[in-house]
């Protein structure tokens, strides 16, 4: 065999060499692909049977005399924390499908990859800042929960971000219920930012509260004409965007608390 025979040969070798590299990386990303989507279903699916099983716990009535009465809540609180001790509250949002019950733990790590159920779970669940104490004397209640693509935790809230969510005045009533209060916040500010830690600050001095109320009220996308002052308590929610290069954050301030709760 000549050397050019020869040297044809190694650079055909070459090429399946490579050829073989390549084909198999592809088999690996789609393999890869392929067993993320299971588990992106998986846990979906054993996040709807949680919350199938929670609402046993949540019962929500109306007046039959007069169905334009607001609806009245019943929370047993004492049956979801024996499921869970973390439970605090439970949380309601009008108009884009966000009704949970709320978590809170020793830090803002472990219910982003856990469920209810303390099981492990890719979609997480819906938590408090473990630096907010969830009795009514926050200043700054702040949720977190992932922006999942079917919509579930807080997928949907994207969507408060346009004028036909926020000019509903009744989707920007948002219902939080403890086992001592039933609070009613006003949204005051909707944007979307990059990431950052300033709007999730819980402890202030009034100086730094005011000019914190500020700040986040001037950014955002629309004008709701709430009047805030450093009395005020507010209650933040906040999920990624944009792979998580970015959030998507509503603050509302409180308007109604203490109001008469039964919670069997």
């Amino acid at each position: 065999m000549s050397r050019r025979e020869k040297n044809k040969d190694k650079k055909t070798n070459s090429k399946r060499v490579i050829l073989t590299i390549f084909e198999l990386f592809f088999f690996m990303v789609m393999l890869y692909s392929g067993w993320k989507i299971i588990c992106w279903g998986l846990d979906n699916g054993n996040n709807k049977k949680v919350i199938k099983e929670l609402s046993q716990s949540i019962t929500i009535t109306k007046s039959e005399d007069n169905p334009e009465e607001t609806e009245h809540y019943e929370i047993n609180f004492e049956e979801l924390k024996n499921k869970n001790s973390d439970t605090v509250g439970y949380l309601k949002l009008n108009g884009i499908d966000i009704e949970y019950i709320v978590v809170k733990s020793t830090d803002n790590e472990y219910y982003l990859s856990h469920s209810f159920d303390k099981s492990y779970n890719g979609a997480g669940w819906i938590f408090a800042d473990f630096r907010n104490k969830v009795d009514g004397t926050d200043k700054n209640l702040v949720i977190y929960g992932h922006n999942r693509r079917d919509g579930s935790m807080f997928g949907s809230m994207k969507n408060a971000l346009t004028e036909e969510w926020y000019s509903n005045e009744d989707n920007r009533k948002i219902l939080f219920i403890t086992e001592n209060e039933k609070s009613t916040y006003e949204v005051f500010s909707i944007y979307k930012i990059p990431v950052e830690d300033y709007y999730i600050t819980t402890d202030f001095t009034d100086q730094q509260y005011d000019k914190f109320l500020e700040t986040i009220k001037n950014r955002s996308i629309k004008d709701f004409n709430v009047q805030l002052n450093t009395n005020d308590k507010i209650l933040t929610l906040s999920t990624c965007d944009n792979n998580n290069q970015y959030r998507v954050v509503v603050h509302a301030r409180k308007v109604i608390e203490n109001e008469e709760i039964n919670n069997e």
